[in-house]
């Protein structure tokens, strides 16, 4: 994907602006204010556009250079530069109490029976903090969150604890949120406008992609609405893939480079409290090259997690609705990769486990997504991310997924778990484009054809993991108004034609046949070997008699194809699948087919395919 050039019809929609600070007075702010003070303050997204959208939540250049003034005396007063922390310490040892803005984490301390803060820039350790705030705030105790703190200092003679103490904390959230008044202005924008604003609150700036693109940034957003999803995106560095898990919302945590245990992931059976997946909505992995489970039985648990959102440990079994978001890099071009392996080939070795690879409901091709420009970065206006953070949390509440029922019916490849991931995808882009639930046909369309690929691509990788347990790649959808059935493929492996350009895979090739519905139809046919006992398996709608009957034929007659053919070393799998809906082919013409192919496709070679 290369940037496009700027013409004037692709400048920045100035209406957007309009229509932004109309609908959502207060809650906007231009994303280059938020651009200007992040170049100088190491604080997460969210705790700059806090301050912005107290102070500079107008289009008044007046009010927003005011609101500037004030924004930055309060990062330059409160907010605690790790180099400068024993000059705050001093201020608050002088003044008795000070606020600073930082990352507080909170431990029990068992000798002691209190609750003791960490303030990261600040080196804190072992401020006291009321345990109301612990139990009002559970984050504290996992990962912690950033707040405004008032440290009070006090000191004695013979002091056990530390001479700090939290004596008031205030999240860097949203106070409230009226879904409603969102509901309600959502319907002045068009669905195009409305995905435009989306992304330029993340602070990216539309303009600059193609819509494809958009959509898979809209993608990475899917976790954050829906509980309980299982999210990859494998790409290219620099393409900003685990931005929007960092920066952007306050109820997700990104685990950088991987390494954790079960006790701080799941549950703790010491400490008997819930890990990260019970405090967070979505819990992202960075580098999945990098994971690691100090535990064995850590990724068999994830595999658990990740099928039912429930886990088991010891007497416990424990619910939880965080959502799974594995992000990495591929170092290898995509076509070397779907040519000689896999594109779930970054994961560590551990996990290369068809069952774990079958409980992601969406693969994002990271590829696809231009590597980040500073013009890529918006200058407009954009949601305050702490106010689309609460939105998109509100909508986990939600379910759209009963949507496509409406009108399409899913085609006959999607195995149970398919549906599922199609079926929580289409949700979470409907989540997204028509949170007030007033969705088109078009609408649920584009989502569902976004869907459906995103999880062929996992079933892709799964057949070549994974072999013949996963043969049914072909994924359409059947429109209920006229009956006719779509197919969907995904760009990597194949064109949008129902034979595809250039050469094919080895055992691979396609053919016409007369089908059970005495119309002729074009048919793929699929031949795999891989070590056996000289078995034939059969699947998809290749008559069984007919294949018997040509295997038969080729084991007598292999020798005369080559001396080193041995098929009794061999299992033979063949598929064939029906492209135009004509039903299974009628068995003289396709037994007649089978003794043609089978002995020209079946030379021993090193590859898996014959």
């Amino acid at each position: 994907m290369t940037q496009s050039h700027l013409t004037p019809e692709t400048l920045p929609d100035t209406s957007l602006d309009t229509l932004l600070n109309t609908h959502f007075a207060g809650k906007v702010v231009r994303k280059d204010l938020t651009k200007l003070i992040k170049e100088g303050a190491n604080v997460p997204v969210y705790v700059l556009e806090y301050l912005l959208g107290m102070y500079c939540a107008s289009n008044d250049e007046a009010v927003i250079q005011n609101g500037l003034v004030n924004v930055k005396r309060i990062l330059t007063e409160n907010y605690v530069r790790p180099d400068e922390a024993e000059k705050v310490k001093s201020k608050v040892r002088e003044s008795g109490t000070y606020k600073v803005i930082d990352k507080v984490t909170v431990k029990l301390n068992e000798k002691r029976d209190v609750y003791e803060a960490l303030l990261s820039n600040l080196g804190v350790k072992n401020a006291e903090i009321s345990d109301t705030y612990v139990r009002q705030f559970e984050k504290l105790l996992v990962g912690g969150i950033w707040c405004i703190v008032t440290l009070k200092y006090h000191f004695e003679e013979d002091q056990k604890g530390s001479p700090f103490a939290v004596t008031e904390l205030k999240p860097i959230q949203m106070p409230n949120m009226d879904m409603s008044a969102l509901f309600e202005a959502r319907k002045s924008f068009t669905d195009e406008q409305w995905i435009d604003a989306l992304i330029r609150s993340t602070g990216m700036e539309p303009s600059h992609f193609k819509e494809r693109v958009k959509w898979h940034l809209l993608a990475r957003m899917i976790p954050l609405v829906e509980n309980n999803y299982n999210f990859c995106e494998l790409g290219p560095r620099g393409t900003g893939k685990s931005h929007i898990y960092k920066e952007i919302s306050p109820n997700s945590i990104l685990v950088s480079g991987g390494q954790t245990t079960v006790a701080n992931l799941f549950y703790n059976m010491g400490a008997r409290k819930v890990g990260l997946v019970g405090l967070w909505d979505v819990v992202a992995f960075d580098e999945v090259a990098g994971i690691n489970f100090k535990d064995h039985d850590g990724v068999q648990i994830m595999k658990d997690y990740m099928a039912s959102g429930s886990f088991s440990r010891g007497r416990e079994s424990i619910n939880a609705s965080a959502a799974m978001v594995f992000v990495g890099n591929i170092n290898q071009s995509v076509e070397s990769l779907v040519k000689t392996s896999h594109l779930l080939a970054p994961f560590p070795e551990a996990m290369i486990d068809s069952a774990f690879f079958d409980r992601f409901h969406a693969y994002v091709p990271g590829w696809e997504i231009p590597k980040m420009r500073p013009e890529f970065f918006t200058n407009q206006y954009g949601l305050i991310v702490d106010y689309l953070a609460e939105y998109l949390r509100e909508m986990r509440k939600q379910s759209f997924a009963d949507a496509i029922d409406k009108f399409f019916k899913l085609g006959n490849n999607l195995n149970q778990r398919d549906t599922i991931a199609v079926r929580r995808t289409t949700s979470g882009l409907l989540k997204l484009v028509c949170p007030n639930g007033e969705y088109t046909k078009d609408s649920v369309r584009k989502c569902l054809e976004y869907a459906l690929e995103t999880r062929r691509r996992v079933k892709e990788q799964l057949k070549k993991i994974g072999g013949m347990e996963f043969y049914d790649v072909h994924f359409s959808y059947i429109d209920l108004e006229d009956g006719v059935e779509r197919f969907v493929t995904v760009p990597e492996q194949s064109s949008g034609a129902l034979v595809p350009e250039g050469r094919l895979q080895p055992g691979t090739l396609h053919t016409i046949s007369m089908g059970s519905s005495e119309m002729p139809g074009i048919y793929r046919l699929e031949i795999q070997s891989i070590p056996g006992s000289g078995k034939a398996n059969v699947s998809g709608v290749a008559p069984r008699e007919a294949v018997r009957v040509a295997f038969d034929y080729f084991k007598a007659n292999s020798s005369r194809v080559s001396a080193s053919i041995k098929p009794g070393e061999r299992d033979f799998h063949t598929h064939l699948v029906e492209l135009q809906g004509t039903g299974a082919p009628q068995a003289f013409t396709w037994r007649a087919l089978s003794l043609f192919v089978l002995p020209r496709w079946a030379s021993p070679c090193s590859h898996s395919w014959l």
